[in-house]
């Protein structure tokens, strides 16, 4: 087994910074915030020969060694048909269906069944795909994966850039206004979500059902069901924010990443790719 290894010399500093803010975008092998914050917990940065932590800063003149491990890869394929909604030699856009992870230390998750689904990029920093987001084990909807490390760092820094338009749909419980923001801090973060409510039909069991667009501002874990729930409208099928006595079993969550709009990276072309609604929401919004 042998390690893959990247070292980087930090030139002069005008004032301290912590490695993990410096380091995004040093390595190849971790071209986001998160995989650096990974790779330092692993203990797979050294500075000057020390091991680093999230907590290293640096002064400048450090030499900085990201070691990772050589896995080898198993033999054992994940079988698991996804929808190919858009597909270039950059990136592929695919349907996530509900009750499985995006990614994780499980085998069956969205990054696994990748390579079965995506086509090989042939350009010469191709590496396996990867999704440069999340969506929640329960949600269904379109999911923006990378096939090279250029277009895995152009997309992740689009993210955090909000450069990218998501929208979602999702069915609320309760009256609502016809549309508004949500602007409650999750985590202590400042948080922003929009709605409108395109449909209302009555329940007997819930009252008011809803079919409402959302297009979150920011990305906080859980942001649209935890905003929801904190103006009294829960999504239908959210077991963890809904109420009791209104949690819908057994139909899954009712929250579906339906668009996604960005300028492509490289060809410069507008995206607009849609990934229509489920037939669960349109039984009850025919």
């Amino acid at each position: 087994m042998s390690d893959s290894t990247e070292i980087h010399l930090v030139s002069t500093l005008s004032s301290p910074i912590r490695l993990q803010e410096y380091g995004v975008g040093v390595f190849q092998a971790c071209p986001t915030k998160s995989a650096l914050k990974k790779a330092l917990k692993k203990q797979y940065i050294t500075v000057n020969g020390a091991i680093a932590s999230t907590a290293t800063y640096i002064k400048g003149g450090e030499t900085i060694t990201l070691s990772i491990p050589e896995v080898i890869p198993s033999k054992k394929k994940l079988i698991f048909p996804l929808q190919v909604l858009f597909e270039d030699e950059h990136l592929a856009l695919t349907h996530k269906p509900a009750g499985i992870l995006v990614s994780g230390n499980s085998f069956k998750t969205v990054a696994n069944a990748l390579p079965q689904n995506i086509k090989a990029s042939t350009l010469p920093d191709a590496t396996k795909p990867q999704p440069v987001h999340r969506l929640d084990y329960p949600t269904t909807g379109i999911l923006l994966i990378g096939k090279t490390n250029s277009s895995i760092r152009a997309l992740n820094k689009m993210f955090e850039d909000k450069e990218i338009e998501k929208t979602y749909y999702a069915v609320t419980i309760g009256e609502m206004d016809s549309n508004g923001k949500i602007n409650s801090a999750i985590d202590n973060k400042k948080s922003e979500s929009g709605y409108t409510v395109h449909q209302s039909v009555s329940s007997e069991r819930f009252g008011t059902l809803n079919l409402v667009e959302l297009k979150p501002k920011t990305g906080r874990r859980h942001q649209l069901r935890k905003h929801l729930s904190s103006i009294g409208n829960p999504i239908l099928g959210d077991k963890e924010y809904s109420k009791k006595g209104l949690i819908l079993n057994g139909k899954g969550l009712y929250l579906h990443a339906y668009s996604l709009r960005f300028t492509h990276p490289f060809t410069k072309e507008e995206i607009y790719i849609v990934d229509e609604l489920p037939k669960r929401f349109k039984k009850i919004f025919p």
